[in-house]
């Protein structure tokens, strides 16, 4: 890996900026891919835009920030982003500041003095070049990616494995309202923008090695992402015929692609599983709904997380048994008992008044651990 240290003033930077939104970010010439296509929104917030003119303007360092070198010349910042967008947007006039270099008033770029404009201009900032393999990029990356607004894992992926394949499945899954948005987001968390739909398809897929898909894309020089498109798909379509009633708070974010290799093979009928589920649903057993759709097609308790006796139970249930534990018939305060399944959960007990004892601490612990 080689790292190479350079100054690079405001005015070279903001030469030929261009920000399409989703489209991309670009300037320094053209040659510095500033945000590349459907990657991520920006995010700093007015007073952190602000801030960041007023530490040039102060003569105060912005922190180093990394380019990454591409094979054919060209350069994609890696960390810098939103400061790098900070300063040209306001070059281009989209925003105000409000300091002592402007009289304590909103002004914008255009409308500061030339003395002013020419300070922020030559501004000078440090940029490190980063050459390497692709693993030694990551490395780093992962590395400098520790402050800030930190880059997901995916966007670190996608900085580093560079290619038309990876193009065209930002085409799908990788911006606001995109294909994959449409037909899949009551069944995934996170945003398409910041790269979750596609991170997530990919380890459904890869079964998790999504460097080594990305690279063999790369090396490949696949130029279509259609393979991606259509598993997608009929992971989808899957779904929507075994569980034809969307529930998004209780289904976004389950691990679908594993369900789907799992079970896609085998005959469900729907009418049973979403009675089942609505059955579950009604319960008062359960502390986490999530674990329904998994445990509908295992049949395995284990997928199900049950809630705890509460306070009010277990006192009931204490004052029932008159403080005597059930295993060893000695007396005891509340404090020294604990709430105890009689038939475990995993062998078919539910959390109900008619399935709780109150045990001794240390005969609870001692059946825990038979």
């Amino acid at each position: 890996m080689k790292i190479e240290k350079n100054a690079i003033k405001v005015s070279e930077l903001v030469d030929q900026y261009v920000n399409n939104d989703e489209e991309g970010v670009r300037g320094y010439g053209g040659k510095l891919d500033i945000r590349p296509r459907y990657q991520r929104e920006f995010i700093y917030k007015p007073k952190q835009q602000e801030l960041v003119i007023e530490s040039i303007l102060e003569g105060c360092p912005l922190n180093t920030m990394y380019w990454a070198v591409r094979d054919d010349g060209t350069f994609e910042i890696i960390d810098g982003q939103q400061r790098t967008i900070s300063v040209c947007e306001f070059i281009e006039n989209n925003y105000s500041v409000t300091n002592l270099f402007t009289n304590n008033r909103p002004k914008s770029f255009s409308r500061l003095s030339d003395t002013v404009q020419k300070r922020i201009l030559d501004y000078s900032l440090d940029i490190y070049l980063c050459y390497g393999t692709s693993d030694e990029k990551l490395r780093w990356f992962e590395k400098i990616n520790v402050v800030g607004e930190k880059l997901k894992e995916q966007e670190l992926l996608n900085a580093v494995y560079v290619s038309e394949w990876l193009l065209d499945a930002k085409k799908y899954f990788s911006k606001s309202n995109c294909s994959a948005w449409n037909i899949g987001k009551n069944y995934m968390s996170g945003t398409p923008i910041r790269q979750d739909y596609l991170h997530t398809v990919l380890k459904w897929i890869t079964k998790g090695n999504i460097k080594e898909y990305m690279l063999d894309r790369m090396n490949q020089k696949d130029q279509s992402a259609e393979e991606l498109w259509e598993y997608f798909n009929n992971i989808v379509d899957w779904i929507k015929a075994t569980f034809p009633k969307t529930r998004p708070k209780l289904m976004q974010g389950i691990d679908w692609g594993d369900l789907y290799e799992t079970y896609h093979k085998e005959y469900r009928n729907a009418r049973d599983l979403e009675k089942r589920i609505s059955e579950l649903l009604k319960s008062d057993i359960l502390k986490n709904a999530k674990g329904i759709y998994r445990f509908v097609l295992s049949g395995d308790k284990r997928d199900l997380s049950f809630r705890n006796f509460t306070n009010k139970e277990k006192w009931a249930k204490f004052e029932e048994q008159k403080g005597i534990c059930v295993t060893c018939e000695e007396k005891f305060v509340f404090d020294n008992m604990e709430g105890d399944h009689v038939i475990a959960w995993s062998e078919g007990g539910e959390t109900l008044m008619s399935n709780l004892q109150m045990l001794c601490k240390n005969c609870n612990r001692r059946k825990s651990n038979k």
